[in-house]
């Protein structure tokens, strides 16, 4: 049985390899022989996501010809493709890419920074902002008023208290989507939301076809779900998806799920418009394949030139193709742990009835914070001080990163609340560890990918500003030079720094 998931044709693979060549060589730079730089090429796709693992390659005879090189060239870039890890291949099945064995995926970078390291330590982790307030303190004040109520009942709301969910229907139906009550449940969080739909769609060793890269913590639950992930490669900067990959992979791979972030995505900050919007959804529903959309960000664009498309499940009137996941997290606190699922109703059924095995429902109080931040007109005004928060973060970040870091490479989304950056050709992985000694932590480039991809990445989020984020930048550029000089910078040790 063939090993890979998706496939390269020729001609793609040609058009990849040549938009390399305009990248600018340091002075002094050798030119390796042809077949080097044809497998360093593939190489640098594959680590970089471009090319996912696991994708089939053409064969020697149709490279060649895309690429109008000798068959020999070809077959000695794959040899030594072979050789380093980065391929492997059958007899009759062909060739396919691959990571070799020693690199694991870094297990630190994501997780809540310990309190002890808070004094010494800059968190670049967590893509997460401090509670809005006064909005947090009024709307647990808010809750408590309407709690009496519910605490002479047994506490289990499985699908979601009744007024939050009728809130959220109405939200969704203001926005042009009809919906409703029925076909929304409230869960703890967005994390959640897509576990438990995991779990009904895609058993252990079901296909879930996600963006190269993605949001790492999904990746890391669906692994642990037992799924297969198959990755998708992005297009180019922030424009969204590549639908013509897209496509293919939903016709040959088949995947049960398919899940995605079109609204200001996760790490990228790529905003998805509604052409590609309205032809993912023709393509998942023609493959049979359920469109999990993740709209966690949807509400944080930050510049004033921002026309946000109609939703995801805008482009499915019949509700059979696209399940729709909010939360409170990312556009309100990370601490409010409330999230929701929109599916149609015999879907939502499905999953209120498998709950009952899981966590039962999503705390009270929290859900009736909630519902008085909608119902009141304080989530709005929220929301409106999270992007003012986001926005002075994130052009702080970018000014301090380009001073610091001027060979770093991205480009400025226009909304949520992350940096994606090709570190100057750098090990984002050594760039991590380095972080570490100097007192910045930031998650490296292959937790968003599948496979070890994306190494030469790193990811920002907009949770420093001012001078933290001036400092930020400037303890990156020590943890740059550490992995420049091979880890024999070992004076820097991290400084206490006070805000």
């Amino acid at each position: 049985m063939a090993q890979w998931t998706s496939a390269v044709g020729a001609a793609q693979l040609a058009r990849l390899l040549t938009s390399q060549q305009d990248r600018p060589a340091g002075p002094g730079t050798r030119r390796p022989p042809a077949y080097r730089a044809l497998a360093d090429g593939i190489r640098l796709l594959v680590l970089e996501g471009r090319v996912p693992v696991a994708a089939r390659l053409p064969a020697e005879r149709e490279l060649a010809l895309a690429l109008s090189v000798s068959r020999t060239t070809v077959a000695a870039a794959y040899e030594a493709l072979r050789t380093e890890g980065f391929l492997e291949s059958r007899r009759g099945a062909g060739s396919w890419t691959s990571v070799p064995a020693g690199n694991p995926l870094p297990a630190r970078g994501l997780e809540p920074l310990p309190p002890e390291a808070l004094g010494s330590m800059i968190d670049l982790g967590c893509a997460a902002l401090p509670a809005p307030e006064p909005w947090l303190t009024r709307a647990v004040r808010g809750a408590l008023e309407e709690l009496p109520p519910y605490a002479h009942t047994h506490g289990d709301y499985p699908a979601g208290l009744p007024a939050l969910r009728q809130m959220i229907a109405e939200r969704y139906t203001a926005r042009g989507i009809p919906t409703m009550p029925e076909q929304i449940m409230v869960t703890t969080g967005a994390m959640g939301a897509i576990d438990a739909i995991c779990h009904l769609f895609g058993g252990r060793g079901e296909r879930i076809a996600v963006e190269s890269p993605s949001y790492a913590n999904i990746l890391q639950l669906m692994r642990e779900a037992g799924a297969r992930l198959v990755p998708v490669a992005m297009a180019e900067g922030l424009s969204g998806w590549d639908l013509d990959r897209w496509r293919q992979v939903l016709r040959e791979a088949a995947p049960r799920i398919a899940y995605v972030v079109a609204d200001f995505h996760n790490p990228t900050g790529a905003l998805a418009d509604e052409d590609q919007r309205r032809r993912l959804v023709e393509a998942a529903r023609s493959a049979g394949t359920v469109l999990v959309a993740d709209e966690t960000m949807s509400e944080l664009w930050l510049d004033d030139d921002v026309h946000m498309p109609r939703p995801v499940c805008g482009f499915d009137p019949a509700g059979s193709t696209v399940i729709t996941v909010g939360s409170a997290s990312k556009a309100f606190w990370a601490g409010m742990r409330i999230g929701w699922v929109r599916a149609a109703p015999d879907v939502i059924r499905s999953l209120v009835a498998a709950r009952a095995y899981a966590d039962l429902g999503t705390p009270v109080l929290e859900q009736l914070a909630v519902a008085w931040l909608f119902s009141t007109g304080g989530w709005e005004q929220a929301v409106e001080l999270r992007r003012a928060q986001a926005r002075e973060n994130r052009d702080a970040l970018v000014a301090a990163v380009r001073r610091e870091l001027p060979t770093w490479e991205f480009e400025v989304p226009k909304g949520g609340l992350t940096l994606w950056v090709r570190a100057g050709g750098l090990s984002g992985s050594r760039l991590a560890e380095a972080g570490e000694r100097v007192g910045v932590r930031v998650p490296s480039g292959p937790r968003f990918g599948v496979d070890g991809a994306f190494e030469g990445y790193v990811r920002l989020p907009f949770t420093v500003g001012g001078a933290v984020a001036e400092e930020a930048a400037i303890r990156l550029a020590s943890a740059a030079r550490i992995v420049e000089s091979g880890g024999t910078v070992g004076a820097e040790a991290p400084r206490t720094f006070v805000a």
